[in-house]
């Protein structure tokens, strides 16, 4: 009797270390990065890269510039612009057309624009059906 209590309490108390042990890794962690002056951020926060979608509200070719509802995005030479999954340029887009990509804010506040697609997503064109 004497040895299944001991054996009860011994896996209680490792049961119970088990559980504690990812709180006390994170606490760990908090403090390694609070003494070291740095903060653990998101990683879409290290990339600087943020989402955008919606309607294409205006296309500016000489001023290189994007509109997608309250951005404007600035288009640079390393924009990667794609139409329908195929590669296109600025000119293609077309005012009211759905756009998605991602931007990211330089040191001065304007929004460049990394990736744009203009076309909904996953939207493929399908083959015409052949005549047999």
């Amino acid at each position: 009797m004497r040895t299944n209590i001991s054996k009860t309490i011994v896996l209680s108390l490792f049961a119970a270390a088990l559980v504690a042990m990812p709180a006390v890794s994170r606490a760990e962690d908090t403090n390694a990065a609070g003494a070291s002056g740095q903060t653990t951020q998101p990683k879409l926060k290290k990339l600087g890269t943020l989402p955008f979608h919606g309607k294409v509200g205006a296309v500016d070719v000489s001023a290189q510039t994007l509109t997608v509802g309250k951005l404007t995005l600035q288009i640079t030479p390393d924009t990667k612009i794609t139409k329908d999954g195929q590669p296109a340029s600025l000119a293609d887009g077309v005012a009211g057309e759905l756009v998605g990509g991602a931007y990211k804010k330089t040191d001065d506040g304007k929004l460049q624009a990394i990736k744009v697609n203009f076309g909904a997503k996953g939207e493929k064109i399908k083959p015409e059906p052949s005549e047999k």
